[in-house]
């Protein structure tokens, strides 16, 4: 019989709490960020939070990782060292890493995972880092389905992790540079000022204007809900959703939604199983749409696709609500939409090509009153399409406790010679009993029910009954409060013994002996200290330059992407399109700062480069 195969959802965790909250809502795991070098410098915890959230989702079997994916400093390697030994003295399950430093550091026995920004996406590089001591990779966002498993298949024994859901960066990650250009702030450090989602002027090498004042390197988020299965069978064990800087509302909604399509994969797929303990029960119904999003792609999943693009704008849209039928000075009607609430956030494209946001003062029966200053809403007309950015009741309720998760339990009372013995079996197997001297009385009334009443009380911990096995050969009476203490101490039992049983993650093998798949490193190597170069050096690359944060690089390649803008505008050859601009494009900031897009459409790839 083939061992089926344990699949995680991980979720994103902002802080302690926001990482609680996506456990409870049926997270196998989370990532978060300690209180410096994680990629997302605003998402930082202390030493004390992380452990609060590692003794809560361990309850469960669930996982916690830390991510120490920035690149270092010389004078900060000591630093990141101890604090790796400080994770893995509260019980982290694994960091997450990009700078290769720390495998010359003096590690605990602490599993290692190649962050995405170690820029992942070739069987080579995989390889490589199966060999070096990673169990686990983050793939880049940008490989096919036929990419992830081949893979896969090429190197079986790596875990491979693969985003599911939300923002999607442009440029592959940790190969981007604009914002350490543009703005002195590298997003290899955790410091990323989106220069992708601002707004450019884009001309051809002939001076014709393509466009203006549009967001062409700004795309929609990724949603892969309804390919989950395919990335399954594809070899992905870990299904990842972005998000370390959204707020708990969006982690609630986005795990549960994720949470329910693998359940019902589950049923359907016996050799996939979840990846943790416990079942969820929720009181509101998860829907992605209505948390922030720029709408919705499944990116180059399955091939290179139209309409990836937020051009129009970075901004969240959210739900498509219906079209305008009649508008007034500061009010409008709806044909075909849904119902609006005070306090909603809506939104809708003008005549002017931007996106215009209004709250929702009142709404009386069909006709929509809003906030609008001067009292004249701008560029709209009837027809156009209105959507809510902000669904103000669906936050509300999302702020309150809106999942219980259980772990299930099978409880069995049985005499002894001296009393009664209470045994409650976990769904892993694990086993926590008590027993209780008692001599041993005929009741005047039967007690089954008051029993299993006592038996059942688990309401305030972690578990759940699924079955009672009442094992007496006669009516005997337990009073209430023995069966309580009798409850508490099995319960008791049975949490040490599931935090004895709680597997752990091993760190993998380590190959010193194998060659990087480069023997010449530039700038993109990412290499920002002695360490770094060492390693390198060890295995087998003869030039390595400094990382782009300490040399300047004149016409630098600061991006590097498989979203194209030629292909966005139809102007590919390479698709059967007859170009109308010369290539290559020239963008341009409102500041008047101007880069160069290059298309190699070879590699189906676009760069965009310093002037």
């Amino acid at each position: 019989m083939i061992k089926a195969i344990p699949i995680e959802l991980l979720a994103p965790a902002k802080n302690a709490e926001s990482g609680i909250e996506a456990i409870k809502h049926g997270a196998d795991a989370v990532y978060i960020g300690a209180d410096s070098f994680g990629a997302r410098v605003a998402a930082g915890n202390s030493i004390e939070e992380i452990s609060v959230l590692t003794s809560f989702a361990h309850k469960y079997y669930a996982k916690v990782y830390v991510t120490i994916n920035t690149i270092i400093k010389d004078e900060e390697l000591d630093k990141v060292e101890k604090l790796i030994w400080d994770l893995y003295n509260i019980g982290v399950d694994a960091i997450l890493v990009q700078d290769m430093a720390i495998l010359k550091m003096n590690l605990p026995p602490i599993a290692l995972h190649a962050s995405t920004q170690a820029d992942v996406r070739t069987v080579e590089k995989v390889r490589f880092l199966s060999k070096v001591g990673f169990t686990r990779v983050v793939l880049a966002r940008e490989l096919s389905l036929d990419e992830i498993t081949e893979i896969h298949n090429a190197c079986p024994d790596i875990e491979l992790e693969c985003f599911v859901h939300g923002a999607l960066c442009v440029s592959y990650s940790g190969q981007c540079y604009a914002s350490q250009y543009c703005f002195g702030r590298s997003a290899n450090r955790g410091e990323c000022a989106q220069f992708c989602r601002l707004s450019f002027s884009v001309t051809d090498s002939e001076g014709n204007s393509i466009m203006q004042n549009k967001y062409p390197l700004s795309l929609k988020d990724m949603n892969r809900l309804h390919q989950l299965e395919k990335l399954l069978d594809a070899g992905v064990v870990s299904l990842k959703i972005e998000g370390r800087l959204k707020d708990v509302t969006y982690v609630k909604n986005v795990t549960s939604a994720y949470r329910n399509e693998l359940e019902k994969i589950f049923k359907r797929r016996k050799e996939y199983i979840k990846a943790s303990s416990g079942f969820v029960s929720y009181s509101f119904t998860p829907q992605l749409e209505k948390s922030f999003n720029r709408g919705f792609t499944d990116y180059l999943l399955e091939g290179r696709k139209d309409n990836i693009c937020s051009v129009n704008t970075p901004k969240s849209i959210g739900e498509y609500m219906g079209r305008i039928r009649i508008c007034g000075r500061n009010w409008l009607t709806l044909s075909g939409g849904k119902e609006f609430h005070n306090g909603d956030g809506l939104c809708f494209y003008g005549e002017d090509g931007k996106l215009h946001g209004y709250r929702v003062n009142k709404v009386d029966v069909n006709r929509i009153y809003l906030y609008v200053d001067g009292g004249q809403l701008p560029y709209i007309n009837a027809g156009t399409e209105v959507f809510r950015n902000n669904d103000a009741e669906f936050d509300k309720a999302l702020l309150k406790d809106t999942a219980d998760r259980r772990i299930e339990v099978a409880a069995k009372l049985s005499e002894t010679a001296n009393g009664f013995q209470l045994t409650y079996t976990d769904e892993d197997g694990n086993v926590g009993s008590a027993s209780l001297e008692l001599n041993r009385e005929p009741a005047k009334s039967d007690q089954s029910t008051n029993i299993v009443n006592q038996i059942s009380k688990l309401g305030n911990t972690c578990f759940a009954i699924s079955d009672i096995d009442i094992q007496m050969s006669s009516n005997w009476f337990i009073p209430s409060s023995r069966l309580s203490e009798l409850r508490r101490d099995a319960i008791d039992n049975l949490l040490v013994v599931r935090s004895a049983n709680r597997p752990l993650l091993k760190p993998a093998e380590i190959d010193s002996s194998c060659a990087y798949i480069q023997k010449e490193l530039s700038y993109l190597g990412n290499v920002y200290n002695v360490k770094a170069k060492e390693f390198y050096a060890e295995h087998a690359v003869a030039t390595i330059a400094d990382a782009f944060e300490k040399q300047a690089v004149r016409g630098a390649e600061l991006m590097r992407c498989r979203h194209c803008i030629r292909f966005m505008l139809n102007e590919c050859p390479k698709y059967g399109n007859t170009p109308k601009y010369r290539t290559p494009y020239y963008m341009r900031l409102s500041d008047g700062q101007t880069f160069r897009a290059d298309f190699d459409c070879a590699r189906c790839e676009m760069t965009i480069s310093a002037l």
